[in-house]
């Protein structure tokens, strides 16, 4: 569906607003959240196509004034900066007007639960795992995405071995889906005391989040469902009860594990989601019956699978190999800016 049928995105408001004005709106709050919400993405959607029509219009008639004056030989250089100031901001949105086009896949407008996992590396890739789990809650942040993370495992040594996040906001699994992968870091490892280079490995998972709207069923008798204590932050309450719950889906062997909640219910009930996010990923990419398969598709988290390279040593170079988009500054993507990475995927699968 496009994403600016403005006729049909204010056909639907009509239908949110009469809806939301019933006496009976609010019996249902999950139902009500979500009929606001989209209500909102709507308006926010045909506010921000008007007012970039308006704004090349007013840029064109601008254009024409400078080019019916009189003096254009001796038009002033504020002039012309301000033009091109204006046709560049112009330009870089319409880029990504562009963009979110692209985000027509089944669940793209889906929540993302992100998964990362270290790799061949020991410490180092533990640490690198860490790494790219401050990256992507720093992107999350930026782009106003509430992050929770569902399930994490540390090391006692230093960084952590996985980690499971859900990332709410809208359109966040069409854009986080470029991430799914191998990822490479180069450096000077700080856990050498001979300081020499070492590479690093982490893979990237990323899944839809499934809403009540794509559900799909699973039976009890298809699923394991195992408590246990929980190991991460959440003060001493966590840690004293068998609050966490880990779900095994015995069909295909998918696992999916939840303890950010003291209730066992909550927990059990977001691991739930996650399976069924598993589950999804394995119908919509490979349409197999065992993770491995999916998992296959990684070879390995090691050399030779990755899809992206950071170096850090002996150069700063951040080079994406599926689309060889390349980011000199490595602070900058670490610090959540990945949106360049994330765009040439998407114009280049569309």
């Amino acid at each position: 569906m496009f994403l600016f049928d403005l006729p049909r995105l204010r056909e639907e408001n009509i239908d949110f607003e009469k809806y939301m004005q019933s006496p009976d709106f609010w019996n249902d709050a999950e139902q009500a959240q979500k009929i606001s919400q989209k209500l909102k993405s709507n308006t926010d959607t045909i506010k921000e196509y008007e007012d970039m029509h308006s704004d090349v219009e007013d840029f064109e008639l601008y254009l024409e004034l400078v080019k019916d004056d009189s003096n254009i030989n001796s038009t002033d250089d504020s002039s012309i900066s301000e033009l091109n100031r204006e046709m560049k901001r112009i330009d870089l949105a319409i880029e990504n007007l562009k963009l979110r086009t692209l985000l027509n896949g089944e669940y793209d407008k889906n929540n993302a639960i992100l998964s990362i996992h270290a790799g061949a590396g020991g410490t180092e890739a533990q640490d690198w795992a860490e790494m790219l789990l401050r990256m992507y809650t720093r992107w999350a942040e930026s782009h106003d995405c509430k992050v929770s993370i569902l399930d994490i495992l540390k090391d006692t040594e230093a960084g952590i071995k996985s980690a499971d996040l859900l990332i709410k906001g809208e359109n966040v699994y069409g854009y986080l889906k470029s991430e799914k992968g191998v990822h490479r870091l180069v450096r000077i490892s700080p856990f050498d005391s001979n300081n020499r280079r070492h590479t690093s490995f982490a893979s990237v998972d990323v899944m839809p989040e499934i809403t009540d709207e794509d559900d799909i069923e699973i039976s009890e008798s298809e699923i394991k469902v195992d408590t246990y204590r929980s190991g991460g932050a959440g003060g001493q309450h966590v840690n004293t009860t068998d609050s966490a719950v880990r779900i095994t889906h015995i069909p295909t062997g998918v696992v999916a594990s939840c303890q950010s909640e003291r209730s066992q219910h909550k927990n059990k009930a977001t691991a739930l989601k996650m399976l069924k996010a598993k589950l999804v990923e394995i119908k919509e990419t490979e349409h197999k019956e065992k993770i491995e398969d999916i998992q296959g598709k990684y070879n390995q988290i090691a050399w030779g699978s990755q899809i992206r390279s950071y170096v850090f040593h002996p150069y700063s170079l951040v080079k994406d190999h599926r689309t060889n988009t390349e980011i000199g500054n490595t602070q900058s993507v670490m610090d959540g800016n990945i949106d360049k990475f994330i765009n040439e995927y998407l114009k280049s699968i569309n």
